[in-house]
């Protein structure tokens, strides 16, 4: 049997609440008070004081460390820590910020549709621009080997594990909404094939561009938006109150996926990658123009039609999702359109996306 290679060693802190976590998970399996009092303390305050939730290093990896302990695995996490009523304390703490960033950041619709039947129209109108992005664009017609390999370091964070963070709505939902989602996952995790879940394809692209597969191996090198990017699914999917959230972010993933995946492909194409490497994202141009569909209308649509009561979060869902994947898109284009790395530290063995060699490359291009 397969198995997938998971992280042994602990991420680096990036902040006081994130030292003050990590010393818990890597610590003794009984804690002190005096631990919990100091991770508390310094969470409140990180909170309190932070400028930009969504882009604080030390919150959103410490918020991605507590959601961690629900996926699994985390060999680095000294003692059984998933319930630990004071960690759970903590991660309120951080959500509470996380969300209020969010409704405060986030635009809807104004006005708001009134009806479930208005609601997939305004998630098309909302979608229309993101299913042709940017960064896909420029991605097929600038590709080079360093700044692909930064764009699946970014992408592994949540690829690897595809389709998990949306599954924790399946047991929140009923009737037509939860049969769709269903649909879609049973689709993400292959059918009942082990050898097409998707985040199996992901790991075999990773492995064919010179890439570590493991679980968060890069964790390290990803930045804040692409945490948030993940934590954004993490805090809708493990909230009941918000499964109206959940749905309409799975609307927007993916009804903004089939026409970037092409582009992707083609990127990897250019640099002579065959199937191997290609083969994930030819499966979303393909399977995803299906999901779109069925998302919309049998999941968002259905859910705002059974409990109208829903129909604003299925809204303010599909929205953060446009906003904070795209916040980690414009983070990424902006950096490799300045020759910067977009990562916060350069793999070895790669050059650097801002080295004169690859400078060269992209003028050239």
């Amino acid at each position: 049997m397969t198995t997938v290679p998971t992280r042994t060693v602990a991420p680096t802190a990036r902040g006081p609440v994130s030292t003050a976590l990590l010393e818990i998970l890597t610590g003794p399996e009984e804690t002190p008070a005096s631990g919990y009092a100091a991770l508390s303390e310094a969470t409140a305050t990180a909170v309190n004081a932070s400028q930009d939730v969504l882009a604080d290093e030390d919150l959103q990896l410490s918020l991605f460390l507590l959601y961690l302990l629900h996926y699994g695995p985390a060999e680095f996490v000294t003692a059984d820590r998933e319930w630990d009523p004071e960690l759970l304390r903590v991660r309120t703490v951080l959500e509470t910020g996380f969300e209020a960033e969010l409704r405060r950041r986030v635009p809807l619709p104004d006005p708001l549709p009134g009806d479930s039947a208005q609601l997939v129209d305004t998630m098309f109108a909302m979608t229309g621009g993101d299913a042709k992005p940017t960064l896909a664009t420029w991605l097929a017609r600038h590709p080079s080997e360093e700044i692909l390999s930064e764009f699946l370091v970014h992408r592994s964070i949540y690829t690897l594990r595809e389709a998990d963070p949306h599954s924790w709505g399946i047991a929140r939902l009923r009737g037509r909404a939860k049969a769709a989602l269903v649909e879609i996952q049973s689709d993400e995790y292959g059918g009942g094939r082990p050898e097409r879940v998707h985040a199996t394809i992901f790991a075999q692209t990773m492995r064919g561009f010179g890439l570590d597969d493991t679980l968060d191996h890069y964790l390290d090198l990803v930045p804040a938006p692409t945490l948030a990017s993940m934590n954004l699914m993490s805090l809708f999917g493990l909230h009941r109150r918000l499964r109206g959230a959940i749905a309409g972010h799975l609307a927007a993933f993916e009804m903004t996926s089939s026409i970037p995946n092409k582009y992707y492909g083609r990127a990897f194409r250019k640099l002579g990658y065959d199937a191997d490497v290609t083969w994930y994202y030819d499966e979303h141009v393909e399977a995803d123009a299906v999901h779109e569909q069925i998302a919309a209308r049998d999941l968002a649509g259905a859910l705002a039609q059974d409990e109208p009561e829903l129909l604003e979060d299925v809204l303010f869902g599909a929205a953060a999702c446009l906003y904070v994947d795209g916040l980690m898109g414009d983070h990424m284009l902006e950096c490799w359109s300045d020759g910067r790395t977009s990562l916060r530290g350069n793999m070895p063995g790669l050059q650097t996306v801002g080295s004169e060699a690859a400078a060269a490359e992209r003028v050239a291009l």
